[in-house]
């Protein structure tokens, strides 16, 4: 077994002893889980270190029945199933007597509460197993002092303590007390993998049942005595402001309460990293119905008038920088005209590695290609809302909110009340994948509710979300590669860039595998609010990258698994550069398991495939996508997927994931895209922005992981990026034509040759 010292302080341990049913109930910190050298990095680079105290806890009550509190918002990824399953497995206590609860926003208590960046499990791992683990010896040291043995001859299993010699045993309930009365452990025996009982087997989700039943979860089920409704008017383009407004006749309408301004966000504030927020002044309406609100934001009087350019301050993890926010209505024909601009000029160089310039005037043959796609709305099912009963000290809020951490602090400094004044209830989210990380709409609900003088719950509708959106950014990269006289890749280029950010990975694969490197980058400003999208950036350059290497194992007349694999080999055996950020090996066995479980060689009739692996969130994924005609429209007819995310915590539901980001990759690759016209959007709600529909998802999904016992690592966003290029690579079988710019349904690509 594996020992981990538990670092007793406030810090590392809290007890609590006056639980009025007798019980235990023990803390644990995430600080003290992490590797030194891992605490040192996610400081300096993601966060201040006041936020790593991340506590939580686990309740045992008298009968036995032990209470896993899930620390991490929910929004179908599983985390509210899978954390308290590593709790209950260390425990060692029978998965059918935990029920989990859903913690609220404590950041005393529970610290880095956040979901995003598939981090949950990965930062939480060895911190939910030192809960249980520790819950465990203190209760075995309480059952040895009762019945005078020694704690080495105590045996556990299920729940139940045991002692051989003397014949007698209790249950937890039984201990439980007396365990919470005694010092908390220095040190704590870890299970081995191949011990664990209940890390590795699928349960079904804790919430279900009320999820089939239609029992209050999300935040559009919050209900609150004497709650009003609101909603905001924002201006109709990226680049206008609110000018004026006359809400006298809306005033007058029936069941109309309140008709105001509110500014989000004071001129002076340091914003943080999620408070991105274009519209910062907005009209709200308060009213006693939605139905009654919606038909008063049609007749509310606004003028609007240009911005002008202007400059904030925005705090990103302790480091102060300037943000320019440029005036003018942006539209998506001058976009592309400005980045295909950008593509023909020397970008700032962020990797080079040998002469990559020097050899393509003597290579035997290169091929270069560019690639765009657009800008993409999160467009979760449950649109954005949120609940807040503002007082003159105290603002209780509740809704769906990916980062309560970091929102709850510019809620607190927008009222002028102490953070600790600030409660939030973390409902389920309806989808959010980064959409609901960016906290606006949770400060809007607080200042409605403040100036309103009455608790209100805060509805965008669809097209308010379209329209009032945090979207994926619009990328374009330029790849260009050299083979020799054997066909050997010699030099690789990739240049990206994008409106407002570059999508570059410098170091990612195949950096590491060829002696001639270069990467370069680009980026163009813009007053769209740009932020998360699952899977950020690699969302855009998995695909890219690898349509363009299997253009390039075409061009060199090989196989484009094989082509990869003596790439990954190179990189395994001599690798160039010291800064590669993935493991060669690993990235070559997920494609060697998807070449295994495909059948890569044996293609069905009438069956078109393609592949793609990529790295990111720590884990590794590969696809084989097998596409059929349907006419002229190519049809996904089944995706075989080989991930390797370390230790699979609930295999059913890390396979959900798979097929969930299969499916959601399928549906951007094809049909999405969202366009401006002067600084509009063009798509307000689904008539006009396509999402996938049942009958255009694959028909079938395998997913098979990769076995191993290596700590777990990301599930919710690596199997989407690798989607889009072994969906190119498919449909380029099929159709003869290369896509190059999303989204691939309304591409038009002359037949290549």
């Amino acid at each position: 077994m594996s020992v981990m010292k538990t670092h007793i302080g406030r810090r590392a341990f809290i007890r609590n002893t006056s639980l009025a049913s007798g019980g235990l109930v023990l803390g644990f910190s995430l600080l003290n889980a992490c590797k030194p050298k891992d605490v040192e990095t996610m400081a300096a680079l993601e966060m201040p270190k006041e936020w790593f105290e991340t506590n939580a806890y686990l309740k045992i009550g008298d009968n036995g029945v032990v209470t896993i509190m899930s620390p991490n918002p929910e929004f179908g990824q599983g985390v509210i199933t899978s954390m308290p399953m590593i709790v209950a497995d260390e425990l060692d206590v029978d998965w059918k007597n935990v029920l989990v609860e859903q913690a609220n926003f404590d950041q005393e208590e529970y610290g880095w509460q956040f979901t995003g960046g598939s981090q949950g499990i990965r930062r939480r791992w060895e911190g939910l197993r030192m809960a249980g683990a520790t819950a465990k010896q203190m209760l075995v040291a309480a059952a040895a002092e009762t019945w005078q043995v020694p704690a080495s001859e105590i045996t556990v299993s299920n729940g139940v303590l045991s002692h051989t010699g003397s014949e007698r045993s209790a249950g937890y309930g039984e201990m439980a007390s007396k365990a919470s009365k005694l010092e908390v452990p220095e040190e704590v025996s870890l299970k081995e993998v191949k011990d664990f009982t209940i890390i590795g087997t699928s349960q079904k989700s804790v919430e279900n049942q009320k999820i089939i039943t239609g029992k209050p979860l999300f935040g559009l089920d919050y209900q609150f005595d004497g709650a009003l409704v609101a909603m905001v008017v924002h201006p109709p383009a990226f680049g206008l402001q609110l000018k004026s407004f006359d809400g006298s006749r809306v005033e007058s309408m029936p069941g109309i309460t309140n008709v105001f301004k509110i500014k989000t966000l004071e001129e002076d504030f340091a914003r943080g990293y999620f408070d991105t927020n274009a519209f910062t002044d907005v009209v709200a309406i308060v009213g006693k119905s939605t139905w009654e609100v919606m038909n008063a934001k049609k007749q509310l009087d606004v003028q609007w008038e240009p911005i002008a350019g202007s400059k904030f301050k925005m705090d990103r993890f302790g480091t102060q920088v300037e943000v320019e926010v440029p005036s003018g209505l942006e539209s998506t024909e001058g976009h592309y005209a400005q980045m295909d601009e950008m593509a023909t000029r020397s970008g700032t160089t962020t990797r080079k590695d040998g002469d990559p310039e020097g050899v393509y005037a003597s290579a035997a043959k290169t091929l270069e290609r560019s690639y765009t796609c657009p800008f993409l709305a999160h467009n979760c099912m449950e649109p954005m809302n949120f609940f807040a009963h503002v007082t003159e000290d105290m603002a209780k809020l509740a809704g769906p909110l990916q980062a309560p951490v970091l929102t709850a602090p510019t809620v607190a400094a927008r009222l002028g009340m102490p953070v600790e004044n600030v409660e939030i209830e973390l409902t389920r989210m309806g989808g959010g994948f980064g959409r609901r990380a960016y906290g606006h709409y949770a400060v809007e609900a607080a200042l409605i509710s403040r100036e309103a003088q009455a608790p209100v719950k805060l509805v965008y509708t669809r097209e308010d979300d379209m329209t009032f959106g945090i979207y994926r950014p619009s990328y374009q990269a330029t790849y260009k590669a050299a083979l020799d006289e054997n066909n050997n890749l010699v030099a690789f280029q990739v240049k990206a860039g994008g409106i407002p950010e570059t999508p570059l990975f410098a170091n990612r694969f195949p950096a590491g595998t060829v002696d001639n490197y270069l990467a370069q980058q680009w980026e163009i400003n813009s007053n769209i609010t740009i932020g998360a999208f699952r899977a950020p950036r690699s969302n855009f350059m998995a695909g890219v990258e690898q349509a363009f290497l299997d253009e390039v194992a075409e061009l060199a007349g090989k196989d484009p698994i094989e082509f990869r694999l003596e790439l990954l080999q190179r990189a395994k055996d001599n690798p160039v550069g010291e800064n590669n950020e993935y493991d060669p090996e690993r990235l070559a066995g997920v494609l060697r398991l998807v070449r295994e479980k495909s059948n890569w060689s044996q293609v069905p009739a009438g069956t078109h495939r393609g592949v793609s692996a990529y790295f990111c969130h720590n884990s590794y994924a590969a696809h084989v996508v097998d596409v059929v005609m349907d006419g002229d429209t190519p049809k996904v007819e089944k995706v075989v997927c080989a991930i390797d995310c370390g230790i699979v915590i609930n295999p059913d539901a890390a396979s959900n994931m798979a097929e969930g980001a299969i499916v959601d990759g399928v549906g951007n690759a094809m049909y999405g895209e969202l366009t401006f016209k002067d600084g509009s959007p063009q798509q307000k709600n689904f008539d006009t922005y396509k999402m996938i529909r049942h009958a255009e998802a694959p028909k079938h999904i395998e997913v098979h992981f990769v076995k191993n016992e290596v700590d777990p690592t990301g599930m919710g966003e690596p199997p989407f990026p690798p989607v889009f290029g072994a969906l190119s690579n498919a449909i380029y079988k099929a159709t003869g034509r290369r896509h190059y710019r999303q989204p691939f349904a309304t591409d038009r690509p002359p037949l290549v040759g």
